[in-house]
């Protein structure tokens, strides 16, 4: 197959491979309206494979290369996550550069192995890099894991009914396998595109020829990526063919009382809403959706905010009208996100966010969930614990750098808690057992399925999307929203300040979405289910294990630069 010398030439150009790859993956990615996108996904790796292996064998030395990788994982980046920029621009600017630049570790780490080790060694590890980095990027203080592959594929969960035993980061395993095979295909039937003249004699040693074997050591044609595209695809529909939506039904209202966070919401706003107003607005529209078999009632993320202390709670004349709407409407319970403040009678009591005023003493501020499971049971708490970098959580190496940045909402470091609270079943719905899941915890796939593995049949997430606007933020947080009901099997009640409210049922389907920017509420039955998925039980193996196989990649690569090089360290 021939190229036109015009269209070699132009594809050559690191700075065209590298924005084709990130357009090809940003095409590929929620929230665009039809699935049918999505296998762009299958392909965006491939014109970064191509560059990087041009300006190898054309023996670009390691800046050129990392200049040129970063180029295409910043504009991936900025494509998919400029929307970040709503809240505050130089929030938006720093998540971008800053994550691309971690991006980075696994590419060079890619490169690395493969210079030390051999193509058909090098090749197999960039997956094992990519995805043990997604791995710990889902725990570290600067994690950030929207951009992981696996939820590349929210747009279409009919694709990946499998999540229940992989997770998300087996649609990773899955991007990756295939965008690597259509790579070596091309290398067969592509040459002029895929190849550069060596610079050194000594490259074709480690990087064959084009016509030669791959670096697999035997050449794929196009049916094996397309065969592995269609397999996992066809598995998927036959599971969602034999799945039924599992457990007792319950009645429950989501409620989208649509303030707007900027002017209306907070006090100093330009039309600030008065705080009792909020609450009159909240009140009846759940009052418009309730019938006698309505179980339980969602508010959104902080929908009550004006930083309640949890000592003296019961005295605050908001929580008491709570009490006696929930009182002429037996049988309801309410679950709503609220700002709280706890105090600790010492420093050395306190906890390592705490903040300290002479005349509070030592405090933290929560991001809470509330729920009031009759007119007269304490209130129960949950704090929410994966905390936006920058916004809820300043880590410590960067403290100094975006202590100053306000992505909406609490500045600097809230308190929060290690393990996942299940709310406990009322006494007329003893199956509805609800995990508060608060906005930004939907990202991650295991940490939503801890809340199953502590008995929880119902997913209920409350945020605020507004911060972002009209934006692909909301909708994108909306459809990782189905990968977690997959993974999880369990049905998913989403209120929103605003953005979309509705439901999701246990295979990733959206049954129920309310438009955004209208005060609205919704209601549905959810199945309780109380199965525990393989994917819930066991966590991330993919992960886990990927993160095993990096660290002896990169000894065996130390060890063979040693004793080849006869120094340490990697070489240029």
């Amino acid at each position: 197959m021939r190229t036109s010398p015009a269209k070699t030439s132009l594809l050559r150009r690191p700075v065209v491979l590298a924005g084709l790859s990130a357009l090809l993956l940003w095409g590929g990615w929620a929230p665009h309206p039809t699935a049918w996108l999505a296998p762009l996904l299958f392909i965006g790796w491939v014109p970064y494979l191509v560059m990087e292996r041009q300006l190898t064998l054309a023996g670009a030395r390691k800046r050129r290369v990392f200049a040129s990788s970063y180029l295409f994982l910043v504009l991936w980046n900025a494509l998919t996550t400029w929307w970040v920029s709503y809240a505050d621009l130089a929030a938006g600017i720093a998540a971008v550069v800053l994550n691309a630049l971690l991006m980075c570790l696994p590419l060079m780490a890619f490169r690395q192995t493969k210079k030390r080790l051999g193509n058909r060694i090098g090749y197999l590890s960039l997956p094992v890099f990519w995805i043990a980095f997604e791995q710990l990027h889902l725990h570290w203080d600067v994690t950030w894991p929207w951009l992981t592959l696996g939820n590349g594929f929210a747009a279409a969960p009919q694709w990946v009914q499998w999540y229940e035993y992989t997770g998300f980061l087996g649609g990773s395993v899955w991007v990756w396998v295939v965008n690597l095979l259509f790579f070596h295909a091309l290398l067969k039937y592509l040459p002029a595109l895929a190849f550069q003249p060596v610079a050194n004699p000594a490259d074709e040693v480690a990087s064959p020829a084009m016509g030669r074997k791959s670096a697999f050591g035997w050449q794929p044609s196009f049916s094996t990526p397309l065969v592995l595209i269609l397999l996992p695809i066809a598995f998927s529909y036959l599971i969602s063919a034999k799945y039924q939506e599992k457990g007792p039904t319950a009645e429950v209202v989501v409620v989208q009382p649509n303030l707007d966070p900027y002017v209306e919401k907070f006090e100093g706003g330009a039309k600030f809403i008065p705080y009792d107003e909020q609450l009159t607005r909240l009140l009846n529209l759940s009052e418009q959706h309730l019938t006698p078999q309505t179980r339980l009632v969602l508010w959104p993320e902080t929908a009550l905010e004006e930083s309640y202390w949890e000592n003296t709670i019961e005295s605050n004349p908001k929580i008491r009208r709570i009490r006696e709407w929930l009182a002429r409407h037996p049988g309801v319970t309410l679950l709503t996100g609220i700002t709280t403040v706890n105090s600790y009678p010492t420093k050395e009591a306190a906890s390592e966010t705490a903040r300290h005023r002479d005349d509070l003493g030592y405090y933290d501020i929560f991001n809470t969930g509330a729920y009031f499971a009759s007119p007269t049971a304490p209130i129960a708490f949950y704090h929410k614990s994966r905390l936006v970098p920058g916004v809820e959580k300043i880590p410590p190496m960067l403290a100094s750098v975006i202590s100053h940045i306000d992505l909406g909402g609490t500045v600097g470091s809230v308190g929060s808690q290690p393990e996942r609270t299940v709310y406990p079943a009322p006494a007329n719905a003893p199956a509805l057992r609800v995990a508060p899941v608060i906005c930004y915890e939907s990202i991650y796939g295991d940490f939503v399925a801890e809340y199953t593995r502590n008995g929880a049949t119902l997913l209920g997430l409350i945020t605020n999307d507004a911060w972002w606007h009209d934006s692909p933020g909301y909708r994108q947080l909306l459809s990782y929203g189905a990968l977690r009901c997959i993974e999880t099997r369990r049905d998913l009640a989403r209120s929103a300040n605003t953005g979309f409210t509705g439901f999701i049922n246990q295979k990733g389907e959206i049954t129920q979405r309310e438009p955004a920017w209208v005060p609205t509420a919704s209601r549905a039955e959810v199945h309780l289910n109380d199965e525990v998925t393989f994917y819930a039980r066991f966590g991330e193996l993919i992960g886990r294990g990927t993160q095993v196989l990096a660290v002896l990649i990169l000894l065996v690569a130390i060890i063979g630069g040693w004793l080849r090089k006869g120094r340490p360290g990697f070489a240029e």
